[in-house]
């Protein structure tokens, strides 16, 4: 609990009041304008959806994010398979605490809500404007909060677009929603430590601390990192004791303990999520060429594996202006330049680089913390131009920053035919804005001129840089269609063969998205997230899925065997261009008891894998390919390592499969029905390491009469648990169709509840075997989530601390100035 000095009741007339007000409400509404006009007018040129034929949906954007906000959709509007703990439509059934964290923790995606679901693309495309625009509110909000000047907060509304209009911003983070919200809250966070500093808002500055951190912890950690270099710069600056400074360092660093405990019921469990999550792509850290580092700051560049720093010409100039500008105090803007360098600097040193990430190289872009310097770089331009104009001598200066970065870039293959027109182009129109700034002398109409040739400038080189990196994107990333009829033929077949609980509906191996059961319905074995499982992956490879994206995107598996396993009793299948059709088949319940066999382990034959989990020999193993199957087998080749195509003999369809370790691995696939020796299996090209399987069917369905019969008699699902009643003497395992994900805990008959046990990576509990009907019930409880909800109720009981504290000394302060 923070003593009274900790939290100091502000002046009576704070300083910053000027920062407020209308004009404030004016200089953001334009920095919200410039932004929207430029990324919709981008995206109207290229022709980019919701503007053009063009999908947007590219990377993770369509295979994540997009059926992520769907299943929000449904969850809003009470149409989930599922709740907060559990996600049943996805992985068999997955945690999605930790998912809803990562992905959906943002204020905006509530916003999918007033939507129609199959306008679902146009929700998402919608909120990442509102949060482009966010950001510049945020950040011209900061702006002049740091420097109120009255006569320039046009500017701030321009550097305020500028900042949500950085390359990081148009060329990475539109397709990683997500990461927007990092944007919004580094000036949101660097608020916060301005009331730190001046004793202000203790109670308001935790709540935006919390939603900084619960609507996307990364980015938010990143943001408050770079909070506290401008916290701790201001406090060089503007406090002359060190008492003062210790103070305020004090209380934001309780203001910043209290808002991530506040947070930490959705922390804890997505942390630890990532400990549970299968192992993804680790490399070591390589800074770029300096070239590339400086061509990235010129419009119209793309690059997957540099920092995206653009940033807009007149921003850039001012804040190379700086350093030279004499109106302003040497020690003001020698340090604010330092600053803007060292970050420049920390992202190609690997140390500085793994503080940024969390001392961990990320996966994909290595250079995610560029915002950060986008906003010193933003808030240095506006301290350029907040008390004056620069002179000759300062925009000279700024000229020659830009001409090291012109230059530098000049040896780099990033640069495009667009980016030096550009450049200068925009270089042209800061100096004329400035100049035309400089003869206003209060009339309106030249400031107003000023405003429309830095705003267009702005304008027009961050439009040409969205829609130079929407084209890039679509020529160099996977991308996905946006919701046409295809996904509504999909989705009514899923919705009209829907039998859950009693039985699954996998929406297809043919998939549209790696998260297919999210956006189109059903309960499959697709999954894509940073937190896969790694039981669901290496369960599902040792039947012989398949998956991309490094074992983190498990696919479907069609299969007959692992449809009853898993209790698949209907799925969607759709041909290229064809109409989906529904192939159904009687399955086991969701609930089956296994003798006791004692422990088993998984071999490498993935036949033989689905055999010991289906507790029956339903596989003939020829020794190599060329053998085939007898008459009236199905024929199932598993070649995960294999890119190519197989067939069955010389008139069966042509099956593709994808291999290729680390990022792929081909899924076990089915060719047909056998017709005897002369359906041998073709490759093309040939393969030597394919393992063929032959299904005798009849064998099949003996096995799954027996699990049926033996089966639970009632099975209860909930969005946190699973409840099964068992026919009288059950013995041995009852064994649940789930991965034994962390978190699952089971009792029989009512008894305590226990760690659930795992068999063969699925969810199992041991049976007594007594004469009545046995009751199993396991419920989930994702890992974390108790020990955040404690930290949560302190952080909630610490911040009620603070606001008692708070009203005793406003009492203690009435009552000495009442006499």
């Amino acid at each position: 609990m923070p003593t009274l000095e900790a939290v100091q009741l502000p002046p009576a007339a704070p300083a910053v009041a000027a920062g407020t007000g209308r004009p404030v409400a004016r200089a953001s509404a334009l920095a919200a304008l410039v932004t929207v006009v430029a990324v919709c007018a981008a995206d109207a040129v290229a022709r980019t959806f919701p503007f053009g034929r063009h999908t947007r949906s590219v990377n993770d954007l369509g295979n994540q994010f997009v059926p992520f906000h769907a299943h929000l959709w449904d969850l809003l509007h009470g149409r989930s398979h599922g709740g907060a703990l559990v996600n049943w439509q996805s992985g068999y059934g997955t945690s999605f605490l930790p998912d809803l964290g990562t992905y959906l923790g943002s204020p905006f995606a509530l916003l999918v809500g007033v939507f129609p679901r199959d306008e679902i693309d146009l929700a998402v495309y919608v909120i990442t404007v509102l949060k482009m625009a966010a950001a510049a509110v945020a950040m011209t909000v900061l702006l002049l909060t740091l420097r109120p000047s009255p006569g320039r907060r046009w500017a701030a509304g321009v550097l305020g677009a500028a900042y949500a209009l950085c390359g990081w911003s148009v060329i990475e983070a539109t397709y990683n929603t997500m990461w927007l919200d990092g944007l919004i809250a580094f000036p949101m966070l660097c608020l916060v430590g301005e009331w730190a500093r001046t004793r202000r808002h203790a109670l308001i500055g935790p709540v935006v601390v919390a939603l900084a951190w619960t609507a996307n912890f990364y980015t938010a950690y990143m943001a408050t990192i770079g909070a506290g270099l401008v916290l701790l710069l201001r406090l060089f600056l503007e406090e002359t004791e060190v008492r003062a400074r210790v103070w305020a360092l004090a209380r934001a660093a309780w203001t910043s303990a209290l808002g991530i405990a506040l947070s930490a019921p959705i922390l804890f469990t997505v942390f630890l999520g990532t400990k549970h999550a299968y192992p993804g792509w680790s490399k070591e850290f390589e800074p770029v060429p300096w070239s590339d580092f400086l061509a990235r700051w010129l419009p119209a560049t793309y690059s997957f594996s540099s920092p995206a720093l653009f940033l807009g010409t007149g921003a850039l100039l001012l804040a190379g202006a700086l350093a030279f500008n004499r109106a302003v105090p040497g020690r003001e803007r020698y340090a604010w330049t330092g600053l803007a360098l060292l970050v420049a600097l920390s992202f190609q040193w690997k140390p500085t680089h793994l503080a940024w990430h969390a001392f961990q190289t990320p996966n994909g872009s290595p250079y995610r913390q560029t915002f950060v310097l986008s906003g010193i770089l933003v808030i240095a331009a506006w301290l350029c131009v907040a008390d004056g104009l620069p002179d000759r001598r300062a925009v000279l200066g700024g000229g020659g920053v830009l001409a090291v970065i012109a230059g530098g870039a000049a040896f780099s293959e990033l640069v495009s035919p667009w980016s030096y027109p550009l450049f200068f182009g925009g270089l042209a129109a800061a100096l004329g804005a400035l100049l035309i700034a400089g003869r206003a002398r209060g009339r309106r109409a030249f400031a107003l001129a000023a405003v429309v040739l830095l705003a267009g400038a702005q304008t027009a080189q961050a439009a040409v840089t969205v829609a130079y990196g929407d084209r890039e994107r679509l020529h160099r990333l996977d991308s996905y269609p946006v919701w046409g009829s295809a996904h509504d033929a999909r989705e009514a077949a899923v919705a009209g063969a829907d039998g859950w609980p009693a039985y699954r509906t996998d929406p297809g191996r043919r998939q549209i998205t790696g998260n297919d059961p999210l956006l189109l319905g059903g309960e499959g074995a697709s999954y894509y997230s940073s937190l896969t499982p790694d039981v669901l992956t290496r369960t599902m490879t040792a039947l012989g899925g398949g998956w991309t994206s490094r074992g983190r995107s498990v696919q479907s598996l069609d299969n007959p065997v692992t449809d009853a396993v898993f209790a698949v009793g209907a799925r969607v299948r759709a041909d290229k261009g064809g109409a989906p059709t529904v192939t159904r088949a009687p399955v086991p319940p969701l609930v089956t008891v296994r003798g006791g066999n004692g422990p088993l382990r998984y071999g490498s034959s993935p036949f033989r894998n689905q055999e010991m989990l289906l507790g029956a020999r339903v596989y003939t193993l020829p020794r190599t390919v060329g053998e085939g199957c007898a008459a009236g087998q199905e024929a199932f080749l598993w070649a995960p390592e294999y890119t190519g195509w197989a067939r069955l003999g010389t008139t069966g369809k042509w099956v593709e499969f994808r291999g290729g370790a680390p990022k792929r691995r081909a899924a076990l696939a089915p060719l047909g029905v056998s017709s005897g020796p002369s359906s041998a299996v073709v490759l093309r090209p040939a393969y030597k390491k394919a393992q063929l399987g032959c299904l005798d069917r009849g064998a099949l369905t003996a096995a799954v009469e027996r699990l049926r019969t033996t089966g639970a008699t009632d099975v209860h699902v909930t969005d946190s648990g699973v409840r099964a009643v068992l026919p009288a003497r059950a013995a041995g395992t009852a064994v649940f169709a789930m991965p034994r994900i962390a978190g699952w805990r089971c009792a029989v008959d009512g008894g305590a509840a226990k760690p659930a046990g795992s068999y063969l990576g699925l969810v199992s509990v041991e049976l007594a075997g007594s004469g009545s009907p046995s009751t199993v019930a396991c419920s989930f409880r994702p890992p974390g989530l108790k020990a955040g909800s404690a930290a949560g109720v302190a952080g909630l009981v610490g911040l009620l601390g603070t606001g008692g504290l708070l009203a005793v000394r406003k009492r203690r302060a009435g009552a000495s100035v009442r006499p």
